[in-house]
């Protein structure tokens, strides 16, 4: 019902920006909390960040605050990523995914929640 279909990835050196764009279809963005998670080479997927359905409340991860920011365009339907002061840690495959229940009562960073998926788009930040 819904599809994500993640862009903007690529590389940069440390210190650099990037933003990430995930494009939806199926659902206006309005009815959807969105998130961005991300996993390095052998590591776990972990959350990154979370926008609500509204718009009007975000989370983050603390090793992302106060560096990246979650977005939403309903008009264009696209929610976005925007990192800055990218460090070589931050390379990983970044997702996004869409929670379409809002009666879930499972913790916003817990990515069972949600229930669609995109395909991911490579991050690289060289040193």
């Amino acid at each position: 019902q819904v599809q994500l279909v993640e862009s903007g990835g690529g590389l940069v050196q440390a210190g650099g920006s990037l933003r990430l764009s995930c494009a939806a279809s199926g659902r206006t963005l309005s009815s959807l909390a969105m998130g961005w998670f991300r996993q390095a080479p052998g590591k776990e997927r972990e959350f990154v960040a979370r926008i609500s359905r509204s718009g009007g409340s975000t989370n983050y991860a603390d090793s992302v605050k106060g560096r990246f920011a979650i977005s939403k365009d309903n008009a264009k339907n696209t929610v976005y990523l925007q990192m800055n002061s990218l460090k070589p840690e931050d390379t990983a495959v970044y997702y996004c995914a869409a929670d379409s229940d809002p009666l879930s009562v499972r913790v916003y960073y817990d990515e069972s929640r949600y229930e669609y998926w995109g395909q991911g788009t490579q991050v690289t930040v060289s040193s």
